[in-house]
């Protein structure tokens, strides 16, 4: 068995692996996404001019944006100024991305980290009570956690835009206030989009919850901990729920994922200046800098909290700090 400072040394390992490996993730999204956009078809100078920009007007914006040069310079060039934080900038208004992703980012994060508490808590919450009640209550838990899978964020956001914001009013219509401007209008706004968001990944996580806890709890050692008179709730709270935690953390990266992606089409619904409204407006537009700037900043953000989950992960699995 390895002591405290053992333990704490696997630990360091694991986060510098991880780290390490980020790298070359990292690099991997950035070389295929510079890569999908260089197939686009179009340019993205006729974009910024217009159908009746001329020939010289268009090669001269194409000189002007660099795109006159061959696919491996610029890709060169991207990824060293990348290196040092310089995203570029944008072709629709020269601002630079870093600027346009900071100013949309916020946005985004309280949206899903809205919906990954939400999921959370009642995922958590459900998924217990559900493995605790065998029966009626299980089946009834069972019934609404395939409602939640079934039903698409955007319309559970409609549907709940239309209920609590438009009939009742208990809710503002357009969702976000930035947190700095107003936290107690921030925090009202993003109820309902939160709610929508991160109903059907509770369901996910419920469903998880209640399998792994229902094993838990037919463990042996909860038998010998009840014997020995151990208060129930500590047997479940202290013991059962600890490891039923383990798979459930272990998914919780795919769930951001998911989160992630849904976040885009929850924030038009609610009318949310995120990371989606930003992604789609430079599509459309062919805003290739700002595209890539934001995928890189996402590929960022989810491989950040995939290191917090793997340092959550061995903290409640002793097996993993002991590999």
């Amino acid at each position: 068995m390895r002591g405290p400072r053992g333990a704490e040394a696997m630990m360091g390992k694991l986060i510098a692996y991880r780290l390490v490996l980020a790298l070359p993730q990292l690099a991997l999204v950035s070389l295929l996404v510079f890569f999908l956009t260089y197939l686009v078809p179009g340019s993205p100078a006729a974009a910024i001019l217009g159908a009746g920009a001329t020939p010289e007007s268009l090669a001269q914006v194409e000189s002007d944006l660099g795109l006159d040069q061959p696919f491996a310079e610029r890709l060169v060039e991207w990824f060293g100024a990348a290196l040092t934080g310089d995203l570029g900038l944008s072709y629709s208004n020269s601002l630079p991305v870093s600027d346009l992703i900071a100013e949309r980012l916020p946005a985004t994060l309280s949206l899903v980290g809205g919906g990954l508490v939400f999921a959370g808590v009642f995922g958590i919450l459900l998924g217990v009570l559900a493995a605790l009640r065998p029966g009626p209550l299980d089946r009834a838990i069972n019934g609404v956690t395939s409602l939640g899978l079934a039903i698409p964020e955007f319309w559970f956001g409609l549907i709940l835009s239309l209920v609590f914001a438009v009939q009742l009013g208990w809710v503002p219509v357009v969702a976000y206030t930035p947190l700095a401007e107003d936290p107690a209008a921030w925090f009202t706004g993003m109820i309902l989009p939160s709610i929508a968001l991160g109903a059907p990944a509770a369901a996910m996580v419920a469903r998880q919850t209640r399998g792994a806890m229902a094993k838990s709890l037919r463990a042996p050692y909860i038998d010998s901990l009840t014997a020995v008179g151990v208060p129930r709730t500590r047997v479940v709270v202290r013991y059962a729920l600890k490891n039923a935690m383990i798979p459930v953390l272990a998914s919780t990266g795919l769930t951001l994922r998911i989160l992630i992606g849904a976040s885009f089409v929850v924030e038009t619904v609610f009318a949310v200046p995120g990371m989606g409204e930003l992604l789609l407006h430079s599509v459309i537009g062919k805003d290739f800098p700002v595209v890539q700037g934001a995928v890189l900043v996402v590929a960022v953000l989810v491989i950040g909290v995939n290191l917090v989950l793997d340092v959550g992960y061995g903290l409640l699995d002793p097996k993993v700090r002991s590999q």
